[in-house]
């Protein structure tokens, strides 16, 4: 395995959206995987034609989930993929990371990880009981300045962290004719298909899941206000989260779709003893450390520079001043995955406490906050319990 680029499947991505693009792009960046099969789309012509444009051969474009793993669980191991990748409506995450799973292929998978939290610890035991690597794909914990800010609050140079501002705004919603289905994207507003939460499943958990991944804080209760704005949806567009961390820290949350002018602006701000950190993904190759008295200091994606750490370093592909983002943050992530894949074949099981990556842990933990966010809300704001099943907050620096 270690002489060959793994092999990869991807399952939807055929249609209008962006993702299963981003998901081959990402996968092959760095030459290591290669996409051989498909099962692009719920309609079986439409996959088939759609396989062409990923360069995937007609005779492994199967117009269905059950037939990609039916097919290649059939083939020998030199040809058969190693692992599927899921880019499809978030009802479907559930039952083909199951059967993928049991079928005995590495999954990576789109968040949130499934509609319920009951799928979502299914899945954990499915992951032990194989052994199989699970990558959940919060991306955006693969920027190099992302991994540089968790790597300063493992060091302790903001001292201890007490708090921590999370948001994510967007405003598409507004460019939606109700009476009009959208190009894509028409089931995120179905809760049958969406799960029981919008904007907050969609793109809170992103923000999310970005503070737990930097700080390692580890939540204790959650407070939230959902709301819906535009359109008569029964889903949440806007909403404020409270949090409470165990050990006195506090966090708060806000997630829109429906601000104006606001694309992906996903902001992270993190208050320390000693300083504060400050990251934006629109400009995400600066980092702003701020302590009283003193300059603001702008720590600046460079891989040559003294002072970015290893796991900064680690995360970046280009020399400083040449721009780094969406792609390879996306390809970072998969690039973990692989590693994680290349230790299974060398009889070194995945271990999703210890993995540096989103794993299956992390997409349970999502399912929670979005569950746990809904029914406070429901509750007009009451302070629920919110765990995080886990230690992972406190694992040690890679």
């Amino acid at each position: 395995m270690h002489a060959r680029k793994l092999r990869m499947a991807l399952i939807g991505g055929g249609g209008a959206g962006f993702i299963g693009r981003v998901h081959a792009i990402a996968a092959t960046l760095d030459h290591r995987a290669e996409l051989v099969a498909g099962a692009l789309s719920s309609d079986p012509a439409k996959g088939r034609a759609a396989a062409e444009a990923f360069g995937i051969d007609p005779a492994r474009a199967y117009g269905s989930v059950d037939e990609l793993l039916d097919r290649e669980a059939g083939l020998p191991a030199d040809q058969r993929v190693d692992f599927v990748s899921i880019a499809t409506p978030n009802h479907t995450h559930f039952p083909i990371a199951r059967a993928a799973l049991q079928a005995g292929f590495h999954v990576v998978c789109d968040k949130p990880m499934t509609t319920s939290l009951a799928d979502a610890e299914r899945l954990r035991e499915l992951v032990a009981e194989t052994g199989r690597v699970f990558v959940l794909t919060h991306n955006y914990s693969g920027y190099p300045l992302v991994r540089q800010a968790r790597e300063m609050i493992r060091q302790g140079e903001l001292g201890e962290v007490f708090a921590v501002r999370a948001s994510y705004l967007q405003g598409w919603l507004h460019g939606l004719d109700p009476d009009r289905p959208p190009a894509r994207g028409a089931w995120k507003s179905d809760p049958d298909k969406a799960g029981p939460a919008g904007a907050l499943g969609d793109i809170g958990t992103h923000a999310y899941q970005l503070a737990r991944f930097t700080t390692g804080l580890l939540p204790a209760e959650v407070a939230a206000t959902l709301r819906s704005f535009v359109c008569p949806q029964p889903l949440d567009d806007y909403g404020h989260v409270l949090l409470r961390f165990q050990h006195g820290a506090m966090g708060s949350l806000t997630t829109s779709q429906v601000t104006h002018g606001r694309l992906n602006d996903l902001t992270l701000e993190i208050d320390g003893t000693k300083g504060s950190l400050a990251w934006r993904q629109e400009a995400p190759n600066q980092l702003m450390l701020r302590r009283l008295g003193e300059p603001t200091q702008t720590y600046e994606r460079n891989p040559n520079a003294a002072y970015t750490s290893p796991a900064g370093r680690a995360a970046c592909r280009l020399p400083g001043g040449h721009p780094e983002a969406f792609f390879e943050a996306f390809a970072n992530v998969y690039r973990d995955g692989f590693d994680a894949m290349l230790a299974h074949a060398d009889g070194r099981p995945c271990d999703p406490l210890a993995a540096d990556f989103p794993t299956v842990l992390d997409g349970w933990e999502g399912v929670a906050f979005i569950e746990q966010c809904v029914a406070s809300s429901r509750a007009n704001g009451a302070w629920l319990p919110l765990t995080a099943g886990d230690s992972r907050g406190t694992r040690p620096a890679s």
